[in-house]
């Protein structure tokens, strides 16, 4: 069957305008094989193609300037051949940066602008010598329709608008008759009341038009219009943000369950809030110690932690005593101001023993679970094994495994087969999984029958001793740890302790690891921010035996040669500035009154004055784990060996250059931060300078394009995976190269009032957030509002004169009215998203609020064995009663335009 198609772009001299898609007419997405369009004149091309009929055809354009290819944006277009009629299709270019993208994403498609089922008509009926009329707008109240109405009778002379038909929403069309047709047509889109009929949204703009169409031969129409030009303010909507295990209520054990979330959704109704953000839920169990409630540390990226559980909607123990025994540690556990993770853990873990026990023989008779385990078999296996193997062997290092060091899907096959010997320590995993599933599902879908999103947290790495590890160690780095860079948060950089990603060997099937890991988040989730979005330009990749994140370097990059150096006028003296840097003048001021037996025990002295590291302590690795087994024993590390490690560490610090790891040749990265050793300081002059220029240049020049590159080579193939609005947690250190990727892509970028992305100014203000962006007081990662306001005076005077535009002497504390005040800035941001933590929101309210602020913080992230603990002091059920407090909070959000029409 003939198909015309034609588009309407103005390209420059040089460029030419192509058509690709699935098949082989297509080109089968290859860009060698792809038809070129011809052009015809302002702005217009065209080509004619020959299909079967009643053909699905799935296509895209794409613009071609001498080698470079660009594609447009938006979703693979749709076709349907017909059987009766020639097909011309008109089609207009899609913007890769437009606001309206994102409308086109799950929290808005899938939940607040879901179409009622009631409302789904009869698919439209496309004849010969019709012109359909299709335009994609996903953003339509529920309770409204989009129409049409022009200058034909066909289209309601201006007067009577044209309901379209939404069957294929966010897509709406109606069919034309052609015959008896005036031309030029003229046209608008409006948005229409169905009860009365009446427009209540016109389009802005001139009119639409179609100035011919050729109706001599048995030809269909298809006019695809491209975005409802709104006339309303921007879509703007506030949340909240909370991780699951810091929610209190009076049915759970200990810690926030997945139920839970369920009175939070009651409460975000109640204030007019529409999303909810938690932090990663995922399995995190290695140790059986607090080092698991770490949660951006998970052993799998697909199985859900079994902590978040409902123990009575798992079902009531038989046994009276035993029931009495867990009912009696509800209630001690329930009376601790903070999560007892390992308390928790333990008697949880029980609980779902004995109630598999109880439960197991019929669960898995039934369609429900058979279901589950057959959608998800393929992970829930190795996952299961990986639980069994980790107690058996008391580790999750699977390296002392031993038979089982190496994943063998066989042999796991034969170990999770269900007349194993021990397969009832198999399957309580998957029986665990299962309703950890079903749970969180009837919370996702009571958060949508609500209107309220749910919006989850993709850590940028996994556990080295986790499944993934185990099963396809050929897609991670398992030598490196990666981890960040320093910043006024921790000075020494962050050791994460993360592999990190082969990224090539995962490009081999289009990032197929990834794509599966976010469709299976999809099930739950309408939204997810990715932690460390920079970790897709390029990761802070640190050795295996490093401890700080200062001799760390970024991967992949542009190491320099000793030629290139040598370019900034600096003779490589390969001792000088690679080996660390100790002189006898300065330990003093390192190690104090201990300097002396740091000499002796720890040092050698090769020249006067000149001081190496003994053997065995000549990485940070062996120098931390000299000073564990006092750790290790339940005992605080002393003072004086705190000072010493320390210390010991920091001289490991003192190098100028790093050499790369992966380069075929002899390269080199500066060190960051080199500007604050001791080794740079006592260059003379003129080598600081160059060395200054050279780290500039190496930072903060060298690499943005080679990063936006690597960048755009994986994030596109990544995000379509479940049709979820994708936020990018972009703090730190940012190449030029991020914000241009980030609106690209249409991903929203993070705003955070203390954490400028001007580096020239203190503080940024909420009123110049980016429409597309995430605009928020504080994370998991910093301390709240109340806290911050009390660690530096000066900067909080500042803060006070300059943003509160208050004068006199700032409070001590963040009062009620301070914490109001900060709270409505963010509100009244141009940004489409304000997500609080639950605390900086409760801090509005001095009857509410928790006095002890300290403790309110969730993460310090330079402690690496930080207790992720805080739970809030409030029931949900409290929450729900404060009424003063809630529609007071309820009036402000209104009042900032952040409760939209849906």
């Amino acid at each position: 069957m003939e198909t015309i198609f034609r588009i309407n772009y103005h390209t420059q001299w040089g460029e030419s305008l192509w058509i690709s898609g699935a098949g082989k007419r297509l080109g089968n997405w290859n860009t060698n094989h792809a038809q070129q369009m011809e052009y015809s004149g302002n702005g217009e091309w065209e080509t004619v193609l020959d299909f079967n009929k009643n053909k699905t055809v799935e296509y895209k354009y794409f613009l071609k300037r001498n080698k470079t290819i660009l594609w447009e944006g938006g979703e693979n277009r749709i076709l349907q051949t017909l059987t009766h009629s020639k097909i011309e299709t008109r089609d207009f270019w899609r913007q890769h940066i437009h606001p309206n993208n994102t409308f086109f994403t799950k929290p808005f498609t899938g939940v607040f602008m879901k179409r009622p089922t009631p409302q789904r008509k009869k698919k439209t009926t496309v004849s010969s010598n019709s012109l359909l009329f299709r335009i994609r707008a996903p953003r339509v109240p529920h309770d409204k329709t989009l129409g049409i109405v022009g200058n034909q009778k066909q289209l309601g002379n201006w007067k009577k608008p044209i309901a379209m038909d939404a069957s294929n929403y966010p897509t709406w069309e109606i069919n034309i008759d052609l015959n008896n047709m005036n031309y030029p047509i003229e046209y608008k889109y409006v948005i229409i009341d169905p009860k009365s009929k009446e427009i209540t949204e016109w389009e802005e703009g001139n009119e639409r038009s179609i100035f011919y169409i050729n109706t001599s031969n048995e030809i269909t129409h298809i006019q695809n219009d491209e975005v409802f030009r709104y006339s309303t303010p921007n879509w703007k909507a506030a949340g909240i943000a909370v991780p699951v295990f810091s929610l209190r209520t009076n049915e759970s054990f200990g810690v926030g369950e997945f139920n839970d979330l369920k009175k939070l959704v009651d409460w975000c109704v109640l204030t007019g809030q529409k999303m909810i953000q938690v932090l990663p839920i995922n399995e995190t169990v290695a140790t059986h110690s607090w080092l698991d409630s770490y949660p951006y540390k998970s052993i799998s990226v697909l199985a859900l932690h079994p902590i978040y559980l409902n123990l009575e909607s798992l079902g009531i123990l038989n046994d009276e005593k035993l029931s009495d025994e867990f009912s009696l540690a509800k209630d001690v556990l329930n009376s601790k101001p903070y999560v007892d993770y390992v308390e928790v853990t333990k008697f949880k873990s029980r609980y779902y023993k004995l109630i598999f026990d109880q439960k197991w023989k019929k669960v898995k008779r039934t369609k429900a679970y058979k279901t589950f385990f057959e959608a998800n078999a393929e992970w829930l296996k190795p996952y299961a094994a990986f639980c069994f193997l980790r107690d058996r062997y008391k580790t999750s290092d699977f390296k002392e495994w031993g038979l089982w060091s190496n994943y063998s899907p066989d042999k796991i096959e034969k170990l999770t087969n269900p007349k194993a010997k021990n397969h009832e320590h198999i399957a309580v995993h998957y029986f665990i999984q299962f309703n950890l599933d079903k749970q969180l599902r009837e919370v996702v879908n009571y958060a949508h029958q609500h209107g309220i999103a749910l919006k989850g947290d993709i850590p940028i790495g996994i556990s080295p001793n986790s499944i993934e590890a185990w099963t396809e160690p050929e897609l991670f780095n398992l030598d490196g740890q990666a981890g960040a860079p320093p910043d006024d948060f921790a000075v020494l950089g962050q050791n994460w302790g993360f592999p990190t990603y082969n990224w090539n060997e995962m490009a081999k099937n289009n990032f197929a690891w990834w794509r599966n890991r976010l469709n299976t988040m999809a099930n739950y989730f309408d939204a997810y921010r990715i932690d460390h979005i920079l970790g897709f330009f390029r990761i802070w990749e640190i050795p295996k035996d490093a401890v700080h994140g200062l001799l760390g370097h970024f991967k992949p990059a542009l190491p320099l040669t000793t030629d290139e150096i040598a370019n900034y006028g600096i003779w490589f003296d390969e001792e000088r500035f690679t080996k660390p840097y100790i002189r006898g003048h300065f330990l003093h001021e390192i190690f104090g009154e201990y300097t002396d037996e740091v000499r002796q025990l720890y040092l050698n002295e090769p020249e006067y004055n000149i001081f190496t590291v003994k053997k065995g302590f000549q990485t940070q690795r062996s120098i931390f784990n000299h000073f564990t087994p006092e750790l290790e024993s339940g005992q605080r590390l002393s003072e004086k060996n705190v000072t010493i490690r320390d210390g010991l560490l920091l001289l490991l610090d003192e190098v100028l250059f790093i050499r790369d790891p992966h380069s075929p040749h002899l390269a080199y990265h500066p060190r960051i931060t080199l500007q604050y050793t001791y080794s740079y300081n006592e260059l003379d002059t003129e080598t600081k300078n160059q060395m200054n220029e050279l780290y500039i240049d190496f930072f903060f020049k060298r690499h943005d394009k080679f990063w936006k590159n690597e960048a755009l080579s994986k994030l596109p193939f990544i995000i379509q995976a479940g049709n979820m609005m994708v936020c990018g947690e972009d703090l730190g250190m940012i190449p030029e190269s991020v914000p241009y990727v980030m609106n690209e892509l249409n991903i929203l970028s993070l705003e955070i009032q203390r954490m400028p992305k001007n580096p020239d100014i203190e503080f940024s203000h909420p009123a110049k957030a980016p429409y597309l962006s995430v605009c928020t007081t504080s994370t998991h990662d910093m301390s709240t509002i109340r806290g911050w306001w009390e660690e530096n005076r000066d900067r909080t005077q500042r803060f006070y004169h300059h943003i509160l535009e208050h004068n006199g002497q700032a409070p001590h504390f963040a009062e009620p009215w301070i914490c109001k005040e900060i709270i409505k800035q963010h509100l009244h941001s141009p940004a489409m998203w304000t997500i609080f933590p639950i605390q900086d929101l409760i801090a509005m309210d001095g009857s509410l609020r928790w006095d002890q602020t300290d403790k309110e913080r969730i993460n310090v992230p330079s402690d690496e064995r930080n207790q992720w603990k805080y739970r809030m002091i409030l029931t949900l059920e409290e929450l729900l009663g404060a009424d003063d407090f809630n529609q007071s909070l309820s009036q402000m959000i209104k009042h900032s335009g952040r409760q939209p029409e849906v």
